[in-house]
Formats: C-alpha cells, sequence, structure tokens
C-alpha cells in the first residue's frame, strides 16, 4: 500500500511541485492550503491530488484538518510543513500582528502539524517530515526580521525533533531554498532581478520548485533512514554552510 503524505501549502508553488513529484513517486497525497480556492480547485482538477482547506497557524484546525485526511486517505507517513507567508517591514516599523502573523504560520505550524501526526508515526514506527525553511533563516535578511526568525526556528526544531525520534524509524529534516522561480520571485521587477538578485547567486539564475520537490522526494524514501536532523541548502551557491 502507498505511503500517505500530507503537503501544507501544497497547491502553489513550491508545494505544488512538492505534492506532484510525491504523487509521480508512488505516494498517496494529501495537499492543504490556506485561502485561495480558485489555485486550489484549478490543482485538484489537473492532478487528481485532494485538497484540504485549514489555517496552519491553528492547532485546532490542524487537528480537525488532519483527522479528515487521515478518514479519507489514512495515517500519514510522510509530512512535508511547507506552508508559509511574509509580512515584510524593517523591524522599526513592524507591528505585532506582522510579528505574530509570521510566526505562528512559518514556525507555530510546525507544532501545530507535527504534534497530530508524531504520536501515529511513533506508534507505526515509521515516519518522515521534512520541513521548507529558508536561506534566510540561515543567513538574515533586511526586513524579514519575522520571517528570518521563525525559519531559522525552523532548524532548530528540526534538530531536536530528530534527536528525539531517531530511534523510531522517523526521520526530520529542513531545507532551505534560495530565491525559487515561483509566482512571488517573477512578481519582482525584471530590473531588480538581473541586477541585484541574479549577481548575487553563483549559478547565475533561479532555482526551480522541481529542484525542492526532488529533494523532498529523496529525504522521503524509505532509503533515506540514516539522513536526519540534517539542514539541505539549494540556493545556486549563494550562501554556502
Amino acid at each position: 500500500m502507498a505511503r500517505v503524505a500530507l503537503v501544507t501549502g501544497g497547491t502553489r508553488g513550491i508545494g505544488s511541485a512538492i505534492s506532484k513529484a510525491l504523487k509521480a513517486a508512488g505516494y498517496t497525497v494529501a495537499a492543504s492550503y490556506a485561502g485561495n480556492d480558485a489555485a486550489a480547485e484549478a490543482f485538484k482538477k489537473d492532478t487528481g491530488i485532494p485538497v484540504y482547506k485549514w489555517d496552519v497557524a491553528s492547532f485546532d484546525a490542524c487537528a480537525a484538518g488532519v483527522k479528515k485526511v487521515e478518514a479519507d486517505i489514512g495515517p500519514v507517513d510522510v509530512l512535508i510543513n511547507n506552508a508559509g507567508i511574509t509580512k515584510d517591514g524593517a523591524f522599526h516599523k513592524m507591528t505585532v500582528d506582522q510579528w505574530n502573523a509570521v510566526i505562528n504560520t512559518n514556525l507555530g505550524s510546525l507544532f501545530n502539524m507535527t504534534r497530530q501526526v508524531i504520536e501515529g508515526m511513533r506508534a507505526r514506527k515509521f515516519g518522515r517530515v521534512i520541513n521548507i525553511s529558508s536561506i534566510n533563516g540561515q543567513k538574515g535578511q533586511f526586513g524579514q526580521v519575522n520571517y528570518s526568525a521563525a525559519k531559522a526556528g525552523d532548524i532548530g526544531f528540526t534538530k531536536a525533533l530528530a534527536l528525539e525520534n531517531a530511534k523510531g524509524g522517523i526521520t526530520v529534516n529542513v531545507i532551505c531554498p534560495g530565491y525559487i522561480n515561483t509566482e512571488m520571485v517573477q512578481a519582482v521587477p525584471k530590473e531588480v532581478l538581473e541586477k541585484s538578485i541574479l549577481p548575487q547567486i553563483p549559478t547565475n539564475r533561479l532555482g526551480e520548485p522541481e529542484e525542492i520537490a526532488r529533494a523532498v522526494v529523496f529525504l522521503a524514501a524509505d532509503e533515506a533512514g540514516a539522513i536526519t536532523g540534517s539542514t539541505l541548502s539549494i540556493n545556486g551557491g549563494q550562501y554556502m554552510v
């Protein structure tokens, strides 16, 4: 029987690529999303992957959502914590709402989601948790104190949870993408992209969502059981650690 994978933020951008790649690799996939109904329905129609709507910043919503997914397609073996938002602004002008929204969605969601599935993984002696952080959680970024703090927290979360569950057949890893060719980056003015962003990237190009997805499929595999607590940087050489 195919393993079940759940991808948060799984209907657009990097999440969409991950959902499609996992399905192509033989997983039974569910994708959650927060707000864009039209995009989710188009994704569902295009891929045949079931979609579920809830706010990953809410523990109760995550509990209800995961319960519905597991009732529909089975216990979650592979969890991809991909959902994230930005509320950028210089820290001295940042509001408490900007801070809380980003921390709760980009970091709090890892607790909210993983807590729903970790006991089942432990009972079955198998699990894969893959968190999508960011290059900006590694190096920081002007105007993103909230985002960088949350994404750095994702890395710490990964390492500690990996230690706790290593003996139980559960791996926990984190991927840190750099600039990826998604809708968000495509919205950057061409002049800014060519003069300010690409010169920082040694490969002189954006990454593709499919490149992140291939890494997820690799880490999710049964055969990847010796890889845990690892941080995989996919950024074209922009930041090397």
